[in-house]
């Protein structure tokens, strides 16, 4: 695979996706937790989803980072620039994989590193994030970060979720 980066916030490794995460990324894909990202899927469809995961990196040069720890190399969720060829316009999204760990800031550091690395080394001037209309912990984490919405803006999957436009590049300097 493609030799993709690491970031380090305070408290977390941003970093590329490992074998090592498949059993942990499995559990969360097949579980309720996946609700607003397609899932629950099941172990087949959990197995593409993660191979999309590492295939942007290749496709792209750029995809979602895995969220660890600082002090373990276990996975805890995923965030990062994310652009399928069916987006119409690049996307920041996240996900935090252990319902213990919601709630402690994790995701917003972890996302708010991401963007900031979309933004500076990818030279990304904008970025949205769809969300379920359901998924309230995920626009309130968008609003967190600056995002409004952006009721202009087309979405996948049928137009059905919410586009967040988060700040551009100058206004997080």
């Amino acid at each position: 695979m493609l030799s993709t980066p690491s970031l380090e916030t305070e408290r977390l490794i941003l970093r590329g996706p490992k074998a090592q995460d498949w059993p942990i990324w499995r559990d969360f894909a097949m579980s309720g937790r996946a609700q607003y990202i397609g899932g629950p899927f099941d172990a087949s469809k959990a197995w593409r989803a993660l191979g999309h995961v590492i295939g942007m990196w290749e496709l792209r040069g750029f995809g979602s980072f895995v969220i660890t720890p600082r002090d373990s190399d276990r996975a805890i969720g995923l965030t990062g620039p994310w652009y399928p060829i069916e987006w119409p316009e690049p996307e920041l999204g996240w996900t935090i994989w252990a319902p213990e760990l919601e709630g402690k800031g994790l995701a917003f550091e972890a996302a708010s590193a991401a963007r900031r690395y979309a933004y500076d080394s990818l030279g990304w001037t904008t970025a949205v994030s769809y969300i379920d209309p359901a998924n309230a912990r995920s626009i309130a984490l968008a609003e967190r970060l600056g995002a409004t919405r952006d009721t202009a803006a087309v979405a996948p999957n049928d137009n059905a979720d919410l586009v967040y436009r988060h700040p551009w590049p100058e206004a997080l300097r």
